[in-house]
């Protein structure tokens, strides 16, 4: 399925997003992210030491809330799931094409530096201000 225009477009932005996903506890857990998109899903990178990797392992439902950087009060809010994952060189190029959209230079990993992507599928879309 085709990703929302605009949520694709905000994606695309340099706006971020709110990434929340679930503690084993069912707790849910939120981070400010740098934020992409394809044609069918959202992309959200992060490292695999990382909290929100693990929660998404046991659990891949997932809610990402683009906010417009020029405007929070237009956001589009989709949820869904993590419907797979990408490490290696794929998600390393990944964080540097963010970095450079988010902060106009390469996001200069650490040696011991492991990155993964996530693709998410869209399930439900909530816009505001559009």
């Amino acid at each position: 399925m085709s990703l929302d225009s605009d949520l694709k477009a905000m994606a695309h932005g340099k706006n971020f997003a709110a990434l929340t996903t679930l503690m084993a506890d069912g707790q849910p857990q939120t981070q400010i992210m740098w934020v992409g998109a394809t044609d069918d899903q959202i992309v959200i990178n992060t490292q695999v030491d990382r909290q929100k990797y693990r929660n998404v392992i046991a659990d891949p439902r997932v809610t990402v809330t683009v906010f417009d950087a020029d405007n929070p009060y237009r956001y589009v809010e989709a949820r869904g799931s993590v419907a797979r994952t990408q490490d290696g060189p794929t998600a390393a190029a990944n964080i540097d094409e963010l970095s450079q959209k988010y902060m106009g230079q390469p996001y200069g990993m650490g040696p011991t530096d492991a990155r993964v992507i996530l693709f998410i599928d869209v399930d439900r879309v909530h816009k505001n201000g559009f």
